[in-house]
C-alpha cells in the first residue's frame, strides 16, 4: 500500500482516488477551494439552481464502469439519469429550425430530410459513418491506453478519416480539416453549422481542427445525450460520496506551492501554510501553469483554450411542453464569430453561436410558474477580452440570440448572472479560464495533450490539460488511466 497525494478535487482527479483507494491504497486529496468538483460547479439563488459547468454526459458507460469498479451501487443507483430528447434542437442563420432525436440514426437522417431537403440525411449519414471508422481507429490509443511515445505516438499525428473517392483526373486527398469536411461532404451550410458546432463547443476552430473531429458528433449520436436530475453538479456529488466511502480523506483550503523530490522521485507536498507531506506517489489535477510553479521540471508548453461566457437566467412563466432541454442557436456570421474567439487580439463585437439549456427538472426551479435558463457561448480566452468590461455587453448580445429559442425571453427576465473566462479562472486555476477540448488526432500530434506520466517517477497528470483531453467523459478516462499506472496489472482503463 503507497501513501498517494492528489493535487486537486476535479472529475478526473476524483475517479483516479476512488480507483486508488479500491486497489488498497492510501489517498488523501489536498484541494485549493473549498469543494470538489472543478469546473461542475453549481449557482443557487432565490429557488432556482444552475450548473455552471458541463451540462450533459455524452459517454455514460465511463462512470457507469467507475463505479462498479469502485463500489456495490451503480451510477443508476447513485444518480437519476434519463436521456433527453431530442437530443438537441438547432436553429439556423437562416431561420430553419429542426429537432434531432436522440441515438436514432434514422431518426436523424428523416429530420434532416425534412429541414434542409431530400438527401440533406444521408449525406449526413455517411458523414457520420467515416466518424465511426475514427472511433474504431482512435478508441484503443487516445481513450484506453496510456499516451504512447516514438513510431507509436507519431502515428496518431496522421489523421484516420478516410478519404472520399473522387472521380476525375485530379483527385485530391481527403480532407485535411474539419471545415474542409463539411465544404466538400455536407455541402449545405447549415450541415456545415451543425457538423462545425461540435467542435466549436469544445472551443477548437473548425478551420484547423483536423477531419477526425467528426468522432465528437458520432459519440455524441450514437452514446446519446444523458441529463442527471437535480444538475450534473449531482454526478460530482456521488463521485465525492463514492471517494469518501473507500477513505479517502479529503483537505480543503489546502493549497499546494511545490511537489517534493527526492533522488528523482515523488516524496511529498507543500502546502500554501508551510507544511510538508510525505507521499510515495503524487497525482496532480491541474492546469499547466499551476503545474510548472508546482514541478517546473515536468512541465510543458501549452496554449491557453478558449473559455465559457455563461448566463444564468431565472425567468417568470412556466417552460412549455415539449421544450427541447438543449437548442443550438447558430451564429448568423460565421466568419466573425471565428475572428471575435480565435484571433489573437479578438476580433469585433460578433453576436455567437449560443446553447441554450432548459432542463424539465423540477430540482432547479422553484415552482412550475419558473423555469431556469442557462445560455453558454464558446469565447475568446481572459488574455484577448477585458471580461470584467465587457460581460454585460456580450451577455446582451448572448441573450439576444437566445430569443430564436426562447420567444419573449426578455419579458420573462427576474434577474440574471454572468459568468465568464474570468471567473473560470478564479473558480478552478485554469489560466485565462481556458476550458481544454477532447484529444485528437491527425495535425501531426497538434491535439494530444501531454501523457499521464511524467519525467519524474511517482508523479502522474491527469484531468484534462492531460491525456486524453477535456471533457466529463474524457475525465474519468484520464482518472481511469492514471489508476492503471499506478496499480501494476490491474485493469482500470475504463469501459471496454
Amino acid at each position: 500500500m503507497a501513501r498517494i497525494a492528489v493535487i486537486g478535487a476535479g472529475m478526473a482527479a476524483m475517479a483516479a482516488s476512488a480507483r486508488l483507494a479500491i486497489a488498497g491504497h492510501k489517498v488523501t486529496v489536498y484541494e485549493r477551494g473549498t469543494t470538489h468538483g472543478g469546473a461542475l460547479g453549481r449557482v443557487a439563488r432565490d429557488g432556482f439552481v444552475f450548473d455552471t459547468g458541463p451540462q450533459l454526459l455524452h459517454l455514460p458507460a465511463v462512470y457507469r464502469d467507475l463505479f462498479v469498479k469502485t463500489g456495490k451501487e451503480s451510477l443508476e443507483q447513485s444518480v437519476a439519469m434519463s436521456q433527453v430528447d431530442p437530443a438537441s434542437a438547432h436553429v439556423f442563420a437562416d431561420g430553419t429550425a429542426v429537432a434531432l432525436p436522440n441515438a436514432s440514426r434514422a431518426g436523424v437522417v428523416q429530420a434532416l430530410d425534412a429541414a434542409i431537403g431530400p438527401g440533406a440525411g444521408e449525406r449526413w449519414s455517411d458523414m457520420v459513418n467515416r466518424g465511426r471508422e475514427v472511433w474504431d481507429a482512435t478508441r484503443r490509443p487516445l481513450l484506453e491506453e496510456p499516451l504512447a511515445t516514438g513510431p507509436a505516438r507519431d502515428a496518431l499525428g496522421h489523421d484516420p478519416y478516410p478519404a472520399v473517392r473522387r472521380r476525375g483526373l485530379f483527385r485530391r486527398p481527403a480532407p485535411p480539416t474539419l471545415a474542409s469536411v463539411a465544404e466538400r461532404e455536407l455541402t449545405d451550410p447549415r450541415l456545415a453549422a451543425l457538423l462545425e458546432s461540435h467542435v466549436l463547443a469544445h472551443g477548437l476552430d473548425p478551420r484547423t481542427a483536423p477531419a477526425s473531429a467528426t468522432v465528437l458528433p458520432y459519440m455524441e449520436q450514437t452514446f446519446g445525450s444523458w441529463y442527471v436530475a437535480g444538475g450534473m453538479r449531482a454526478l460530482a456529488d456521488a463521485l465525492h460520496r463514492r471517494c469518501t466511502a473507500r477513505r479517502v480523506e479529503f483537505r480543503f483550503g489546502a493549497e499546494v506551492t511545490e511537489v517534493l523530490e527526492k533522488d528523482g522521485r515523488a516524496a511529498g507536498l507543500r502546502l500554501a501554510d508551510g507544511e510538508t507531506v510525505e507521499a510515495g506517489m503524487v497525482v496532480a489535477g491541474v492546469s499547466p501553469g499551476r503545474l510548472a510553479a508546482l514541478a517546473p521540471a515536468t512541465a510543458e508548453p501549452a496554449p491557453v483554450p478558449p473559455g465559457r461566457c455563461t448566463v444564468l437566467l431565472a425567468l417568470r412563466g412556466a417552460r412549455p411542453e415539449g421544450t427541447a432541454h438543449r437548442t443550438v442557436v447558430h451564429a448568423p456570421d460565421r466568419a466573425a464569430e471565428l475572428a471575435g474567439i480565435f484571433a489573437p487580439q479578438g476580433g469585433a463585437a460578433y453576436v455567437p453561436t449560443v446553447t441554450v439549456l432548459r432542463p424539465d427538472d423540477p430540482a432547479v426551479r422553484p415552482d412550475e410558474e419558473h423555469e431556469a435558463v442557462t445560455l453558454t457561448a464558446t469565447a475568446a480566452p481572459q488574455g484577448a477580452v477585458n471580461w470584467r468590461a465587457g460581460a454585460e455587453e456580450f451577455a446582451d448580445r448572448m441573450v439576444r440570440a437566445a430569443e430564436a429559442a426562447v420567444p419573449g425571453l426578455r419579458e420573462r427576465l427576474l434577474w440574471r448572472e454572468v459568468l465568464t473566462p474570468a471567473d473560470t479562472e478564479e473558480s478552478t486555476g485554469a489560466e485565462g479560464g481556458g476550458v481544454p477540448a477532447p484529444v485528437l488526432a491527425g495535425a501531426d500530434g497538434a491535439y494530444l495533450r501531454p501523457a499521464n506520466s511524467t519525467g519524474m517517477s511517482g508523479f502522474y497528470r491527469v484531468g484534462g490539460f492531460a491525456h486524453p483531453g477535456g471533457g466529463l467523459a474524457h475525465a474519468g478516462m484520464s482518472g481511469a488511466l492514471v489508476a492503471g499506472l499506478v496499480v501494476e496489472g490491474a485493469d482500470f482503463r475504463g469501459s471496454q
